[in-house]
């Protein structure tokens, strides 16, 4: 498993996070999906079925993040079970993938309901045995959610169709469709409605692409100024940034630690230029003197420096008579330096 992966199986198996997710998604923000109402399941899907010789097949499946939600809505209680998988990169068949854990989930309530009915003897008929499920049997609704943890636009399917290629109209209504249930944070418009740090790691996600607008964010959003730790972790993996994590601290102040990453850089820059000037300045030196058929011990004494300093700049200087340009020295050194 990759450290994206296992990083965001963690980060989005907290129930807060999770129920926060789903809210968004399901609910459209309003708080339905309690945390304290979520239950883990086992994320491992087993289906078995006959093979042409007969033999039983097993074929086994791991999800990311699989809970047992209860819920509480409009005086009523319902029971559904919500399966997170989590993509750091578009995936291009993921309706097909979802529909097989759907349907390995559904698959595993029928076996236990039948295994249930054989235990305890009590199917009525020879169609309710057969079946192993009866007419009063009920199946719980299942509900897979893709997060998309990538900074581009996504632009794979949304639904099994979209994998089709040309179809005859007439057998459309024939041919059952899948539709995902997919988390972009390029797509999200309103980010008012998450009550978890989730908001921020999809709001940098949606901007990472634009140093401009992530300074935007960061300077107009005061959320960022008290981020948990695990989030910052997950931003750094997931955007690509490098925002500095004190260890001994569990709330980070990102706004303030993307402004010394900038000011930071921006002394880093020029220290770098400032090395690039004196590095060219006494190349330059050496090939004037070269120019004068100056020996290397000579120009060493006459720049007060060591021959071990002006030896390889000579000999990169000599390799680009007659011209003698100092940039393409410059880049030849560094180059030779990179081999070395």
């Amino acid at each position: 498993m990759s450290a994206k992966d296992s990083m965001a199986k963690e980060y989005f198996a907290d129930n807060a996070r999770f129920a926060d997710l789903c809210n968004n998604i399901l609910y459209g923000g309003r708080e339905v999906i309690l945390p304290e109402n979520l239950k883990e399941r086992d994320t491992t899907e087993v289906l078995t079925a006959l093979g042409l010789d007969k033999k039983t097949i097993a074929v086994q499946k791991l999800r990311d993040i699989f809970k047992n939600a209860s819920i509480k809505y409009t005086g009523k209680s319902y029971v559904v079970l919500i399966g997170v998988e989590n993509q750091s990169d578009i995936h291009y068949s993921i309706p097909v993938k979802n529909m097989f854990y759907d349907v390995m989930a559904y698959g595993n309530q029928v076996k236990e309901t039948a295994k249930k009915h054989r235990r305890e003897k009590d199917t009525a008929t020879s169609d309710e045995f057969l079946s192993g499920f009866t007419k009063e049997d009920k199946l719980i609704p299942v509900i897979t959610i893709t997060v998309y943890l990538g900074t581009k636009e996504w632009d794979g399917p949304r639904r099994l169709s979209d994998m089709f290629g040309d179809v005859d109209e007439e057998l459309l209504p024939f041919i059952p469709d899948y539709r995902i249930n997919l988390l972009a944070p390029r797509e999200i418009t309103d980010f008012t409605g998450f009550r978890t740090s989730i908001r921020q790691l999809f709001e940098v996600l949606q901007n990472a692409y634009d140093k401009e607008k992530m300074q935007e964010v960061l300077q107009n959003d005061e959320k960022f100024s008290k981020v948990d730790r695990e989030t910052v972790e997950a931003i750094n993996l997931f955007a690509g940034t490098d925002i500095d994590i004190d260890e001994k601290e569990e709330v980070i102040d990102m706004c303030k630690a993307w402004e010394e990453q900038k000011n930071e850089g921006r002394e880093l820059g020029r220290e770098e230029g400032r090395e690039l000037g004196e590095r060219q300045k006494i190349i330059s030196q050496i090939v004037k003197k070269l120019q004068k058929d100056k020996s290397v011990a000579e120009i060493a004494d006459d720049l007060e420096e060591k021959e071990e300093v002006i030896a390889p700049i000579y000999e990169a200087a000599l390799s680009m008579k007659p011209d003698y340009d100092v940039e393409k020295i410059y880049e030849l050194l560094e180059k030779n330096k990179k081999l070395a």
